[in-house]
């Protein structure tokens, strides 16, 4: 599937899960679920009944960029945060820290600048041979992978759970800033973005006694 937005993408696929999703615990889901963007920059999700933030996707960025694991601000912003580490405020999910673990964003830049045919340009988030600290926090994303091709920067987000409400409104905007801060620093213009989820689900509380569709 192509879509130009993101937006587009999420009342598609709002209506795909909707109609069509198998039920699993307080979810329903579909699987295996594979797009592109191709327009990334355009990361508004404007859908009236959506009433996404876009004042938070920021915030969420800007705590990325921090590479601060610490939960103790902006929990205060979204609680989901307040149930994802053991009592430390500490958690695994700041991606920012993740892909900074081992130089891992330095390394594609050179990676690509290198040889900008490379295949090796890929930080990985989740790794399952930690599964050990992932009692609390186990992150949402696999890896992330670029690429360059007619000289332009793809991005291809790979994910083993994926809630749409929240998950991918917010993700999709870090991630597309994300894609244009290795353009810049590439110097390249930006291409499209693929988007793959394992599982892509909505919340009962998402979908219940729906009447918008």
């Amino acid at each position: 599937m192509r879509f130009q937005t993101a937006q587009q993408a999420f009342e598609y696929y709002y209506q795909e899960i909707f109609y069509n999703g198998e039920f699993l615990d307080n979810t329903k889901f579909i699987q295996n679920i594979g797009f592109y963007i191709e327009d990334p920059l355009n990361n508004q999700i404007n859908t009236p009944w959506r009433k996404w933030k876009p004042d938070y996707a920021q915030y969420e960025w800007e705590w990325y960029l921090s590479g601060n694991r610490s939960v103790s601000e902006i929990k205060k912003r979204a609680k989901i945060w307040d149930k994802m580490h053991n009592g430390n405020d500490i958690v695994n999910s700041n991606y920012g820290y993740q892909w900074n673990r081992n130089n891992q964003l330095d390394y594609i830049i050179k990676e690509l600048t290198e040889k900008p045919t490379s295949r090796r340009a890929v930080l990985t988030i989740y790794d399952g041979k930690e599964h050990g600290i992932h009692q609390y926090d186990t992150p949402c994303t696999l890896t992330i992978m670029f690429d360059l091709f007619d000289n332009k920067l793809n991005m291809s987000v790979t994910m083993r759970s994926n809630d749409l409400w929240f998950g991918f409104c917010n993700d999709q905007y870090c991630f597309s800033k994300l894609q244009e801060l290795v353009a810049i620093r590439l110097n390249k213009p930006i291409g499209l973005y693929y988007h793959f989820a394992h599982n892509l689900h909505l919340y009962d509380i998402h979908f219940k006694n729906d009447k918008r569709i």
